[in-house]
């Protein structure tokens, strides 16, 4: 939206209204295509350009990035299903967070929304998408915002066309200084290991939402956000004792 006005004291702003057109509305088998081209030339205008904030936002840290994945111990397992892990248990799970960190940490840096995702992507008549939304924006790891927005908490697609999406975002960005000696190998991994710290961030959120903001319709996005997770620590033979953890304990 564009600011018509503001008064930054007070903390008002006057602007422009992007309707009620939610990406989620109208994405079908039809439109995906196009609808999430948009959105990822959208994306890649972002992380090429938003590098003149990189001073100005806080930066997506090890210590960010661990306190969003605690929310999964602390309100998922904790609140939801009242678990109490064992000293081995929270072993591996903190041992699971550390590799996280570190894989997001490895990745290029960029302007990281935190939150693009089909709800936050509205239908627009031209310059599609229009994006609210972007106030928790941090700078962090590339391949996050492209998570949010083809492995959706609230909307999913299958694995193969997913993959199209990500090989399709790579070749966007290939020939730019950001993914400068990356192979598009190493690009799905971090694709999908960003994509487990934040659906256990996502899983905890929507527990948190529940039963600290009585918003009890969050609940029904914890399945799908929880099945991303375990689908790709399958694939990864790292994570076989995360892996090992959530049969047991879930």
């Amino acid at each position: 939206p564009w600011i018509i006005e503001s008064d930054i004291d007070k903390c008002f702003y006057l602007i422009t209204d992007l309707g009620q057109r939610a990406y989620l509305d109208h994405l079908t088998d039809d439109t995906a295509d196009q609808l999430y081209g948009d959105a990822m030339q959208a994306l890649s205008v972002m992380h090429q350009a938003g590098h003149q904030y990189k001073d100005v936002i806080p930066a997506y840290d090890r210590d960010l990035l661990h306190t969003e994945m605690e929310l999964f111990s602390d309100w998922y397992l904790g609140r939801h299903y009242q678990i109490e892990l064992n000293a081995e248990q929270s072993l591996v799970l903190e041992a699971s967070y550390d590799f996280l960190s570190a894989t997001a940490l490895e990745q290029p840096s960029v302007f990281v929304h935190r939150d693009y995702h089909s709800r936050n992507l509205m239908l627009v008549d031209s310059d599609n998408p229009g994006i609210i939304d972007f106030q928790d924006a941090v700078w962090g790891p590339i391949s996050y915002d492209l998570v949010s927005l083809l492995r959706d908490c609230y909307i999913n697609w299958p694995k193969q066309r997913v993959r199209a999406w990500v090989k399709q975002y790579y070749s966007l960005l290939s020939g730019s200084s950001l993914l400068e000696d990356v192979s598009e190998t190493q690009f799905q991994r971090w694709f999908d290991l960003m994509g487990i710290q934040r659906h256990l961030k996502a899983t905890g959120i929507f527990a948190r939402l529940n039963y600290r903001d009585a918003k009890p319709g969050y609940l029904n996005d914890i399945p799908r956000t929880m099945n991303y997770v375990v689908d790709v620590v399958k694939r990864y033979p790292e994570f076989k004792p995360l892996q090992a953890l959530l049969s047991e304990i879930l």
